[in-house]
């Protein structure tokens, strides 16, 4: 038996009975136990790969037949005309020996799969209603002029493909805009060793500068390439536990794309000046101080907080038995180490933030210890209710809100900013985060906005028969105008915590009401901006991704009091 592949089954085994009332609920399919198995593991690898929270994850499945081999499936915002989308497929073995080598038949239908649902013309003839709504909409975004990139993940507990689906992926002739990687038992588990400290030793090359300053050490000098693809292949993700982000790739990635050809070619001697350099934390370092240079550092709990990208990127290139070496080229990189007080994690944060604040996409955490974070944790607990400033790997109770959710919740309901609480969410903690979390934000808004986003997400994922297809795209917008019936049944313009109690019967009382006459609004509003013609889906993603529809609704009078269920 194969040890890492003996612990991801236990991982597997504990999520089948976390997951098997709500794979029957929200995806109908069969909940024997070899599926739920095969499911949960898709789950485990999804959550694990691309750092997402609980929900996030259940809701990017898209198992469940007529799926293209596509068992799951992540599509982020756009940036830049761009945005990428993950498509995983995964195969999971009773054998725990890691001997099961990934089938070259399923990387034919990812193949097919690329080629068929990012093409716009293409019917989409037997399919399944959760891949559709999803694909619908990335078709929208293409329709747009966004350009999807797209990354290909075959997943198992087992061997990488054959040489002959490597022969399918090469004919498939896709191009840059596609990735493919494998990932088994062994690349998940050594990303969920991430909180183990990394304890190493760097062998710096030429002359390095180390000064004392404020009870904290500075180190800066060079890194061979050849260093950095060593010390990644030793350590892997374990490095960027304190890294806002995971690694974003190759495809898709300007800067990694750069960083990739300079490597490749004879210029590779120019890269320490085209780079940024790396930027690390450790608790402690020491190396030889009478050698004039060249030094061999010793570190204790390293960690890289920014160069994550860099030093992933290398390792890649490196690692490609196809990249050419230039030997007579030498490639180095800038490295600052940071030795710094072991019990002043506010200054880890701090430098964290300063150094990644140019890319927004994960200050959620770098936030956590934001003042109005910490006093929206004392006022929710009052309520009965828990705030998670940072995130956890456990799952979410009934009465846990995250800040990632809150944000979401508040600006579509209280801020009136739906479109960009579903499709901006990497600015919620950056350039949006004084509107939504502004001074005046109190816990019970946040509460409340929480209870009202839950009914309509919770319709997004489970439609009843006979919901309309806006529900599947419009639960944001719908979530705003369940608020604004709240407020004319309390008869108030806002909620104080006086009022608290009397909101959340009223919420409990006549929540589906609110929905479903909060959905009427919607599609009355639908109709005063196209008509009474039928909308295609796509058509529906791509209003709802703008913000066309929120005057119209506000505009819509509130007849009388919702009716009671």
């Amino acid at each position: 038996m194969d040890v890492n592949a003996a612990i991801i089954d236990q991982r597997v085994s504990s999520l089948v009975g976390e997951l098997r009332e709500r794979v029957q609920e929200e995806l109908g399919t069969s909940n024997d136990e070899p599926k739920l198995k095969s499911l949960a593991f898709t789950f485990l690898a999804l959550r694990t790969l691309l750092d997402l929270d609980l929900d996030e994850a259940f809701d990017c499945l898209v198992e469940g037949g007529n799926d293209f081999g596509v068992d799951a499936i992540h599509v982020t915002e756009e940036s830049d005309k761009e945005f990428s989308v993950t498509l995983l497929q995964s195969k999971y073995s009773k054998r725990l020996d890691g001997k099961a080598g990934f089938p070259a038949g399923g990387i034919e239908k990812l193949v097919q799969a690329v080629r068929h649902l990012f093409d716009p013309q293409s019917e989409l003839e037997n399919i399944n209603e959760r891949l559709r709504a999803k694909i619908e909409h990335i078709r929208s975004m293409i329709r747009d002029g966004f350009i999807p990139q797209v990354r290909v993940i075959a997943c198992n507990n087992g061997r990488s493909w054959e040489t002959n689906a490597e022969e399918v992926i090469r004919l498939a002739r896709l191009g840059d805009q596609v990735g493919w990687e494998h990932v088994n038992h062994d690349a998940l588990v050594r990303i969920m060793q991430a909180s183990k400290p990394v304890n190493d030793r760097l062998q710096l090359t030429g002359r390095a500068l180390v000064e004392d300053m404020n009870f904290s050490r500075v180190l800066v000098g060079r890194l061979s390439v050849e260093e950095v693809h060593a010390l990644v292949e030793r350590h892997g993700e374990r490095l960027l536990e304190r890294n806002v982000r995971r690694y974003l790739g190759l495809h898709g990635n300007r800067v990694n794309l750069g960083i990739e050809a300079t490597l490749r070619s004879p210029e590779r001697s120019n890269f320490y000046f085209y780079n940024n350099g790396i930027t690390l934390t450790c608790d402690k370092f020491t190396y030889n101080a009478l050698q004039s240079g060249d030094y061999l550092v010793q570190i204790e709990n390293l960690q890289i907080i920014n160069g994550g990208q860099t030093c992933m990127t290398i390792f890649r290139t490196l690692d490609d038995r196809q990249t050419q070496l230039f030997p007579e080229s030498p490639a180095s990189v800038l490295v600052r180490l940071y030795q710094l007080p072991s019990d002043n994690e506010e200054l880890v944060q701090r430098i964290t933030y300063a150094t990644n604040s140019q890319n927004p996409v994960e200050l959620r955490d770098l936030k956590a210890n934001d003042d109005r974070q910490r006093r929206l944790e004392l006022a929710i607990e009052q309520l009965g209710f828990h705030y998670r400033r940072k995130r956890a790997e456990q799952g979410t109770r009934p009465t846990d809100i995250t800040s990632g959710s809150a944000a979401e919740a508040v600006l579509a309901v209280w801020r009136h900013r739906p479109h960009q609480a579903k499709f901006f969410r990497r600015e919620h903690f950056g350039r949006l985060y004084d509107f939504i979390f502004d001074a005046s934000l109190t816990g019970v808004e946040v509460v409340l906005a929480i209870l009202i986003y839950r009914i309509a997400e919770n319709r997004r994922r489970r439609p009843a028969p006979g919901d309309p297809n806006l529900v599947r795209y419009g639960s944001a917008f719908i979530a705003m105008q369940m608020a604004r019936r709240l407020l004319a049944d309390l008869g108030s313009s806002s909620v104080t915590h006086e009022r608290f109690d009397d909101a959340r019967g009223l919420i409990d009382e006549r929540g589906d009401s609110y929905f479903g006459a909060s959905t009427r609004d919607v599609e009355e509003a639908l109709e005063t901006l196209y008509g009474a013609r039928p909308l295609s889906l796509q058509q529906l993603s791509a209003t709802f991704r703008r913000g066309d529809l929120i005057e119209r609704i506000v505009a819509i009078p509130l007849s009388g009091r919702s009716p009671s269920p």
